[in-house]
């Protein structure tokens, strides 16, 4: 099938699929209705660049008319010199609708949870887990996304052994799935006297946010604790138990969240995240398929690859998934991290491509 077969028949499902929307039979039933809705948007940008495609194709079938027929000279020129700049845009839009093509991830345009947690080399690793949420968290005031804090537990020396909190925004997995794995930092420890440059880890975990559509979670299989929460710092310790932990006896899977104020803020903070893990058990066996099929460098599943250096004494940043470099540390770690981001996107688009993956109808 070719390409225009192809946005053809985008076009005709993305056609339908409005249809189905504004059935109240579909809208009745929640779970569809967001199905559909997510295809619809997803269909949506393919199909206006199709269209714009066709019209332009149109004005270049109409242009070379009026230059075989037309017998004013002045007009024919000018037909000529737009027919010359809408040759040169076809190729272009071609290209870009074929990226177009290419399947996101249904999960891409939800928000997500991220979480970050020491690793190898003591108390610096809590300093760098530390410095990486700020990054993020810079990195997400610049995009205009929702940061709310779930749940930490400070290093001894700063920074955190732990940290989870919430982005919320438009395509916020799609963007920070690239940094889930091991983060690998090479600099001088604050806590080293000698001087002498040491490697320390953490690990970033991406969730992509579940709701009740995503997961039917049955309350008589959570059982609930409350216990008395700790501020940021030790500022503050809370004379209540707001503090919220939700075990799922089915999987022992246990939450905990602590930043907010009140018991019922913090409950329903967990409830998510605990919606959430549960949905991601799910989601990962899905890439675990996916991956099989196609050995992808851009990974977004597997925590315990080592996948960028923050190399301190060169001001170096290395992302080893694609060999990309950059130095320019100090605003990098200020959340100007969109370079590394938008390249590991174009890659792993290009792999889909080469792979021969293209939307479904």
């Amino acid at each position: 099938m070719n390409l225009l077969q192809k946005l053809e028949e985008i076009s005709l499902r993305y056609d339908e699929v409005g249809k189905e929307l504004m059935n109240p039979e579909v809208a009745s039933d929640i779970k569809r209705f967001a199905s559909l809705n997510r295809e619809y948007t997803q269909l949506k940008e393919i199909v206006e660049a199709y269209r714009e495609y066709q019209n332009l194709l149109s004005n270049i079938k109409t242009n070379k008319e009026i230059i075989a027929e037309e017998s004013d000279p002045e007009f024919v020129e000018m037909a000529k010199t737009e027919l010359d700049e809408m040759e040169d845009q076809v190729e272009e839009r071609e290209e870009a609708m074929k990226l177009m093509l290419v399947p996101s991830d249904p999960e891409d345009n939800k928000s997500a949870i991220v979480e970050i947690r020491a690793g190898t080399g003591g108390d610096e690793a809590s300093i760098f887990a530390g410095d990486l949420y700020r990054m993020y968290q810079r990195y997400a005031e610049k995009r205009g996304w929702r940061f709310e804090l779930v749940n930490f537990n400070e290093g001894t020396s700063g920074g955190f052994k732990e940290i989870s909190f919430s982005l919320e925004g438009q395509g916020v997995y799609g963007t920070m799935k690239y940094e889930s794995g091991v983060h690998r930092v090479q600099r001088v420890p604050q806590t080293e006297s000698q001087g002498r440059v040491h490697t320390s880890a953490a690990t970033v975990a991406v969730l992509p946010e579940a709701d009740e559509v995503d997961v039917q979670l049955n309350m008589a299989d959570v059982k609930k604790d409350t216990y008395r929460a700790s501020g940021a710092g030790g500022q503050h310790v809370n004379k209540t138990e707001s503090a919220v932990r939700l075990t799922h006896i089915p999987t022992g899977i246990v939450v905990e969240c602590q930043d907010g104020r009140s018991q019922h803020k913090n409950y329903d903070k967990a409830l998510t995240v605990l919606r959430t893990r549960l949905f991601e058990m799910e989601y990962q066996k899905r890439m675990a398929e996916v991956s099989a099929k196609r050995k992808t460098m851009v990974s977004t599943g597997d925590r315990s690859a080592k996948i960028r250096t923050y190399n301190y004494p060169q001001g170096r940043i290395t992302d080893h998934r694609i060999g990309f470099t950059i130095y320019n540390l100090p605003s990098f770690m200020d959340g100007d991290i969109d370079g590394v981001l938008e390249a590991l996107k174009v890659a792993e688009n290009a792999e889909k491509l080469k792979a021969g993956e293209v939307i479904g109808v």
